[in-house]
């Protein structure tokens, strides 16, 4: 059994970690309900946009970002978060990644962003960065529209350019503060939908071409915009839920702690009074 000494410095440094993932866990839950409400805005017009884009390229004719034949670059843009202590949050989006380069009949390359995924495959034949600023995780220092935009921008570009076949999103979207679904949605070619008895039917105006080429644009980079505002929502979720749980351990092994440290010195004291009794048997003995 530990000494009194270790077992007293051990009660200390678990406290103290236990002060720094509460602590934490405050910080993202305030941080959860600014990116909770973002989020909740944002998917009901993204969904929308998406669902008018399928139907609206569904009908007869194609645009720049309608391919079809054989897929021979994918490229798979993984969103990961900037720092880790959130569960395995980054890992579940990493092994995504990977699962779907694995499975490609294709030269796959990965764009990062997020620095923990950066970290993964920067070490990886998929890595690239190419038309990107040198580092693209960096979006989620300062995680605006207009910021998307330019990442959204440059993969549309290398898409038209056919450099890439199919661009694919890797995320956790985000379900609520203890749920992360990793989501998997193809960004381009535009996927158009089956139409079917009942579905919509749209009266262009100006011409088909000229709203789809506006649209479709704005649409990929609202798609993007929300996939990143999802994942952002999720690592916060994900990190008060593991901040939560670190705190209970945390609590549980001080109480275990504390118990060991009082039964340590009941057998201290009863050791010193054995020897008390004992050298008073023996003076007077």
């Amino acid at each position: 059994m530990a000494n009194l000494k270790e077992i007293r410095t051990r009660i200390v440094s678990v406290n103290s970690t236990m002060q720094i993932t509460s602590a934490m866990k405050m910080v993202s839950a305030a941080k959860l309900k600014r990116a909770q409400d973002a989020i909740t805005k944002m998917r009901p017009y993204a969904e929308k946009l998406q669902e008018i884009l399928a139907n609206v390229s569904s009908s007869e004719g194609s645009s720049e970002f309608s391919r079809s034949g054989d897929e021979k670059n994918v490229l798979i843009v993984s969103i990961t978060s900037n720092r880790g202590l959130c569960g395995g949050f980054n890992n579940n989006v990493i092994k995504e990644s990977k699962s779907i380069a694995q499975k490609q009949n294709a030269k796959v390359k990965i764009v990062s962003l997020g620095k923990k995924a950066n970290d993964v495959f920067k070490r990886t034949d998929w890595h690239t960065t190419e038309g990107l600023s040198e580092n693209p995780y960096t979006i989620f220092d300062n995680l605006t529209y207009n910021n998307a935009s330019e990442i959204a921008e440059t993969l549309m570009n290398q898409f038209k350019s056919g450099q890439y076949d199919k661009i694919v999103l890797v995320y956790n979207k985000f379900k609520n503060a203890a749920v992360q679904v990793v989501q998997t949605e193809q960004f381009l070619p535009v996927v158009s939908s089956n139409q079917t008895e009942g579905s919509a039917e749209y009266i262009f105006e100006p011409e088909k071409e000229q709203i789809l080429n506006e649209l479709i644009p704005r649409s990929l980079k609202v798609q993007l915009f929300k996939a990143l505002l999802d994942s952002q929502a999720a690592e916060h979720g994900a990190r008060m839920t593991a901040m939560h749980k670190a705190t209970d351990n945390a609590s549980e092994m001080v109480k275990e702690l504390k118990l060991t440290y009082n039964k340590a010195r009941q057998a201290a004291i009863t050791g010193e009074i054995l020897e008390i009794v004992a050298g008073a048997e023996a003076l007077n003995g």
